[in-house]
């Protein structure tokens, strides 16, 4: 398993390096950020426990991270991100459904 920590601590380094390279797009990469975040509808535990559902939909080590530690501190239990993770594992296994029915459609029309 990861050392969370020490996996942040790179990121975060490596994030750095990226901002000095390109700074315009660490810039509209916050922007984004700030703006999900900031909403009226929905709370922060909420956003997070969304979050990390779709971070193990694209498989995002890093979004796993930060999410993670922003679900804790909005007060998430272990409880709520284990259904939020269920969520996120029915959907995958969903869209594998979903591809699968594609890949016998493209069988079908596919000339050989």
């Amino acid at each position: 398993m990861e050392d969370w920590d020490s996996y942040s601590a790179g990121l975060r380094a490596r994030g750095k390096e990226l901002s000095a390279l390109h700074p315009e797009l660490m810039k509209g990469f916050g922007a984004l950020s700030r703006g999900a975040s900031t909403t009226t509808h929905l709370d922060a535990k909420t956003r997070e426990l969304i979050a990390l559902a779709v971070a193990v939909t694209t498989r995002c080590e890093g979004c796993i991270d930060a999410h993670a530690r922003k679900a804790k501190h909005a007060g998430a239990t272990k409880e709520e991100i284990a259904e939020a993770l269920g969520v996120a594992i029915a959907l995958n296994a969903g869209a594998a459904l979903t591809y699968s029915l594609h890949v016998l459609d493209a069988v079908e029309g596919a000339t050989p």
